[in-house]
């Protein structure tokens, strides 16, 4: 069989399981990678499996999510992190040096490698062709213990880009047609791996955006072939030595097949309120907007920063226009002060934020009651800005700037003619702000600093064999981890403290339902489609654990929420007839029976209070039933030690 690329690197770090479709193997993991709004408890998870030093070839902590610190809570967390990375063998990205993705794309992605990371746009690094995937903070902690990493055996897409983009014509074009062909959860269960001859026109800031923005797919992860242009990008940065070729075989085999001619795009929106509802700019119109923030993993390299310098330049910001601008990395940011490119962005009038995720992640920068704003990011999940009622659209950093001039929603080839943007052939390194773990025989002697704010991994039970719940929330399609568990400035801060931000759950949806579940525990959670998308945070799935919810019922999941969701020992169903979703109404009593014969099985019965009988399904591997049965990931994985 001739092989795609990813199932090259699939197969090649299997250590459990037969590689079939459909079918749950173990990998490998090469590299590991944390932030810390999902790092801290990643951290105290792995403390508490009991190995002294990780046994990954590279893990690295980064602090890039709660950089404000308006309080004690997150200089105590950034501390802990870098204490216990030093203690056990975790590299460290001090604050300021760049977000987790950019920064390990730049000095540590190596192709052919797994990396896995406690954040969904992890397979970033898929543009550099690593197999990197988003994971749970528990997922994580296994992997750096030496543990394998479980995915079901995927189906692969193969997007084939053909042509070349014409001028102001970007990379966030083609994940943006990509999303408004395949939508938001038609990536899930499978990879999604480009190829072509429009592959080459491409730079490696290029086809990280893409496969970063693969995530808002559902996908596993999404991957691009390591060529003449990913070896220029590493000898760039002085790492050519870990620099290989790597492509899927000539004719390989795939599930499905996507040809995008890259010349016929054009400069396109995802329009509010998901990155799935997709129109070209030219068909939106001329909307006014309020707002333009240019950063975030998807487009801060230093190609984004030079063309919207450009753009920029000479120019100011329309005076009904808030712009800020944060570049991806310390790297970044220090070339554009060498390169006269962030003396334009000063000048036209932009607000430069530091190189964090900043108002992606709901860290200030939210937009006015009402208002309209342009964003570089990759998710525009309602109320995710912090500003409920505005409207997110998702563009290019060409459209951003052009329109943060006009103050109006803009097509950028109204500039004319694009000059060639050159990145450079050697970046200026400097790694002052990543700190090396402490040798084995020192970290003996380091001290893990915890503040008062960091509170243990809640406690778990095993699956009982019979269930009687009360239905405490029920919800409709596509909620996302937003919903669940909100982001921002006030709640980010809570990230190690589960009792308290239990709080917060759910408050999106309905302000009461902390306090309800509390009460009427144990609790069930009635889902609709593509439940729990978004975001890799398991604190989607302690937060409801700690508020007493012992199943969800739905019909589907997203991905890496149910893989978070059975970590936790909380039991994922899904309705076998969709239509039986209007069967089961808030606060109606339902019972589940024979759990444990229904694990094996993978057919379920939930009885309503009024005796109608529902069939629902659970498809798990033998481990999976083995970490429901033992209370969750932590336990299983402790109990496996002993």
């Amino acid at each position: 069989m001739k092989l795609p690329l990813a199932r090259k690197i699939i197969d090649s770090h299997i250590i459990d399981g037969i590689p079939e479709k459909g079918r749950e193997v173990g990998l490998r993991i090469d590299q590991t990678l944390t932030q810390d709004a999902t790092g801290t408890m990643a951290y105290l998870e792995f403390e508490a499996i009991g190995i002294p030093r990780v046994r990954t070839e590279r893990s690295v902590a980064y602090i890039d999510h709660n950089t404000l610190q308006s309080g004690f809570e997150n200089a105590d967390d950034h501390r802990f992190i870098g204490s216990i990375a030093k203690k056990h063998g975790v590299w460290f990205s001090r604050p300021g040096n760049g977000i987790c993705h950019q920064v390990h794309l730049e000095r540590f992605g190596i192709p052919g490698k797994t990396l896995i990371g406690s954040d969904s746009h992890t397979p970033t690094a898929g543009g550099i062709g690593m197999l990197a995937i988003g994971a749970g903070g528990l997922d994580v902690a296994v992997a750096m213990g030496g543990g394998a990493y479980y995915i079901t055996y995927p189906e692969i897409v193969n997007v084939r880009l053909t042509g070349k983009l014409n001028d102001w014509v970007a990379a966030k074009d083609v994940i943006l047609e990509v999303l408004r062909i395949m939508s938001v959860k038609g990536g899930v269960g499978k990879i999604i791996e480009y190829s072509g001859d429009g592959v080459s026109t491409l730079s490696v800031p290029e086809r990280a955006t893409i496969t970063n923005m693969g995530a808002e797919l559902g996908a596993t992860t999404s991957i691009f072939p390591s060529d003449e242009i990913t070896r220029a990008f590493m000898k760039a940065e002085g790492r050519e030595q870990d620099w290989k070729p790597l492509s899927a075989d000539d004719d390989a085999e795939y599930d499905e097949v996507i040809t995008i001619d890259l010349s016929s795009l054009e400069p396109l929106a995802a329009c509010p309120h998901s990155p799935d509802n997709v129109k070209k700019i030219s068909e939106i119109g001329k909307i006014k907007i309020d707002q333009v923030c240019i950063g975030s993993c998807t487009n801060s390299s230093l190609l984004d920063m030079m063309k919207v310098a450009y753009i920029l330049k000479g120019k100011t910001v329309h005076p009904d226009v808030s712009l800020s601008i944060a570049p991806g990395s310390k790297q970044v940011l220090g070339m554009m002060s060498r390169n006269g490119s962030l003396s334009s962005l000063i000048e036209s009038g932009a607000r430069i934020l530091e190189s964090a995720c900043g108002p992606c992640i709901g860290m200030g920068q939210s937009p006015n009651s009402g208002g309209i704003s342009l964003r570089t990011f990759n998710r525009n999940f309602e109320g995710r800005s912090g500003t409920k009622d505005a409207g997110i659209y998702l563009v290019s950093p060409e459209v951003a700037a052009a329109s943060a001039i006009n103050g109006y929603l803009t097509d950028p080839r109204e500039l004319g003619t694009m000059p060639d943007f050159i990145i450079p052939d050697v970046f200026d390194v400097n790694d002052n702000m990543i700190e090396r773990p402490a040798d084995e025989k020192d970290a003996e002697n380091i001290i893990v600093l915890k503040g008062p704010n960091i509170k243990n991994y809640p406690e778990t039970t095993p699956v009982t064999d019979s269930l009687d719940l009360t239905v405490s929330l029920k919800v409709g399609d596509n909620i996302t981890t937003d919903h669940i568990m909100p982001a921002g400035a006030k709640i980010l801060p809570l990230r190690s403290n589960i009792p308290a931000i239990s709080k917060h759950c759910f408050v999106a949806c309905d302000p009461e339902f902390p306090e309800r579940a509390v009460r009427e525990a144990p609790s069930v959670i009635i889902g609709g489609a593509n439940y729990g998308q978004g975001s890799s945070r398991e604190h989607a799935a302690l937060a409801p654990l700690y508020l007493g919810v012992k199943a969800v019922i739905a019909k589907s999941f997203a991905r890496i929420h149910r893989a978070n969701l059975i970590n936790a020992g909380i039991l994922p169903l899904e309705l076998a007839n969709e239509n039986d979703y209007d069967l089961i109404k808030q606060g109606d009593k339902i019972s589940i029976n024979d759990i444990h014969c229904s694990l094996i099985s993978g057919e379920f019965t939930v009885e309503t209070e009024s005796g109608k009988k529902i069939a629902a399904r659970c498809k798990l591997s033998e481990r999976m039933r083995d970490i429901l049965k033992a209370g969750g990931l932590l336990a299983y994985t402790k109990s496996r030690l002993n």
